[in-house]
């Protein structure tokens, strides 16, 4: 990244629980396998723009400092190269975690990026090892709607900037909500609305001026108030929702773009390399050139969302009946109930 600056808007508001929004479920089909070969082909290349992935992560971690947890086991969901890894293993050094992603290609950088935390084990007894349990972090290959982790399986779940990725998050938090233990917490962060709304711009001004049909070009990103809600509507209780804005500014439209996709953002769709698409791109240049402010950089913005959770105690079993706690017997009616 050429850029040198970053600037920083924060609102903090709580999401009040809600019944799901219809226009959830109208985005497009979610195609996992055009998604991995996305960040398969991404991964090598992605550590140079895993600077934000870090920094969000950071600031998840510091608000983890306030929520009392000390979970037995832990999920990384969408953990990329591994980066997150290390600080979930030193906050909790007792329990065992677990990554786990889409991408292969991301998958092999996360194990060698944590080999040499481990390899002192091939140097011990099998009955030792065994003992001993497997402290380093476990891997699996699998789409976020469909882990292979036994239900209850995690206190934990951990998600830094992987949700958006997913185009039907209302699939993903029953399933995270799953393999939950009740009573465990989900804490995540994903991007929004706004997020590379100066390339959303720019592309619509292009496709106008040329009477192009416009077209996405970027994913979509989801409101934060309908990602409470569906929070809500998949078994968690108590769920807190706050956002961020964070600009990055560039020196050039041209590392603008190299960085969104190497981020995986960008192209949507895969751009032909003819005389009228270079004339687009040409244009595109020119209407990204157009938003330099006056400190001569070009920004692009980033909506970060946060949000956790605590997976409810169920209501229901699963055949439809009821079920009502010791503590509850003799209380009256209440509406947090």
């Amino acid at each position: 990244m050429e850029g040198s600056e970053r600037v920083y808007f924060e609102l903090f508001v709580r999401v009040s629980p809600m019944s799901p929004s219809p226009a959830k479920t109208s985005r497009p089909a979610y195609d996992s396998r055009r998604l991995q070969r996305i960040f398969d082909r991404r991964a090598a290349t992605f550590d140079e723009v895993a600077f934000l992935p870090r920094e969000i992560a950071q600031r998840m971690r510091e608000r983890l400092d306030y929520i009392k947890v000390n979970p037995a086991s832990v999920l990384d969901a969408g953990c990329g190269a591994g980066d997150d890894l290390p600080g979930l293993r030193e906050r909790f050094p007792q329990a065992p975690v677990f990554g786990t992603d889409l991408s292969q290609a991301m998958l092999g950088r996360a194990l060698r990026h944590d080999a040499g935390d481990t390899s002192w084990r091939r140097f011990l007894p099998a009955s030792i090892g065994k003992a001993l349990g497997a402290r380093g972090p476990r891997f699996a290959q699998a789409d976020f709607s469909a882990l292979p982790f036994a239900a209850g399986a995690f206190e934990f779940i951990w998600s830094n900037l992987a949700l958006h990725w997913h185009s039907r998050p209302d699939l993903v938090f029953p399933e995270w909500q799953r393999v939950l233990k009740v009573g465990g917490l989900l804490m995540f962060s994903t991007l929004g609305p706004d997020t590379l709304k100066e390339l959303r711009g720019a592309y619509a001004e292009v496709e106008a001026a040329h009477g192009v049909p416009s077209a996405r070009h970027v994913i979509d990103f989801v409101d934060m108030h309908d990602l409470g809600d569906m929070l809500v509507e998949s078994g968690f209780e108590i769920p807190v929702m706050d956002q961020e804005t964070i600009t990055i500014t560039y020196k050039s439209p041209q590392s603008l773009l190299a960085d969104v996709r190497r981020w995986g953002a960008y192209p949507f769709q895969r751009e032909s390399d003819n005389p009228a698409a270079r004339r687009l791109h040409k244009a595109l240049l020119g209407a990204l050139e157009a938003r330099r402010r006056a400190d001569g950089t070009l920004p692009l913005t980033f909506e970060v969302i946060y949000g956790h959770a605590w997976k409810a105690v169920p209501r229901m079993t699963a055949e439809g009946h009821g079920i009502v706690r010791l503590e509850d017997i003799g209380r009256g009616p209440s509406k947090n109930r």
